[in-house]
């Protein structure tokens, strides 16, 4: 069964406090996103393999480690995966980026792909899926599995609230993929909503509801 890592960094938790208030404004929510994003991520490539190269300091030469960026790509779920994609590659700026595109379905709850754009050579490559909300977790389950059949090394899935349910079923249809969090809130609503939750994500980012 895979692992969810709970972030609970004291930063992390402060900043995602003041975005769940409904008074933070769309400037607000979208900058502390993109700081609590940053912070996210270096607890997410903490297992990223590195390697080493030789360089000049001012005194001598020597040998260090550094991270390959471009093996990584950040797939964001459209379209509120977004707003963490951007503090993400504020951390890893030579990652790789790839967008799917898929709508939940308001009667059905079910995901509904209309987009779908990756790097090339993505068996190469580790994959962190981001998305603000892993709520019921079709959405999801759906981005993961179109995902594994490109055959990448590896993928994990960042969001920032997520809650038993979407846990359970998350880890039921891909046991294999690690889910990372700043938080575990209650449950679902009769809506498919988290609760308390902080609202719609994609509503919230871009100021359109």
């Amino acid at each position: 069964m895979s692992t969810v890592h709970h972030i609970a960094h004291p930063l992390v938790q402060h900043k995602l406090t003041l975005m769940r208030n409904k008074e933070a404004s769309t400037n607000s929510f979208r900058r502390l996103l993109n700081e609590l994003a940053s912070l996210m991520a270096y607890e997410v490539t903490r297992d990223m393999p590195m390697q080493e190269v030789t360089i000049e300091t001012p005194l001598e030469t020597m040998t260090s480690k550094v991270i390959d960026g471009k093996k990584l790509v950040f797939v964001s779920i459209l379209r509120a995966g977004n707003g963490i994609l951007e503090g993400m590659l504020n951390v890893v700026p030579g990652a790789r980026v790839g967008h799917i595109g898929l709508y939940r379905d308001p009667e059905t709850l079910k995901p509904v792909e209309y987009y779908f754009k990756m790097p090339q050579d993505m068996a190469e490559r580790d994959i962190v899926v981001v998305d603000p909300m892993l709520a019921t977790g079709n959405s999801a389950i759906a981005a993961v599995e179109r995902l594994k059949k490109l055959a990448p090394k590896s993928i994990k899935f960042v969001c920032l609230l997520t809650c038993p349910e979407g846990i359970a079923a998350m880890q039921a249809a891909h046991p294999d993929v690690d889910i990372y969090t700043a938080a575990i809130d209650r449950q679902l609503n009769e809506h498919g909503y988290i609760l308390p939750g902080l609202g719609d994500a994609g509503d919230r980012i871009f100021g359109t509801k």
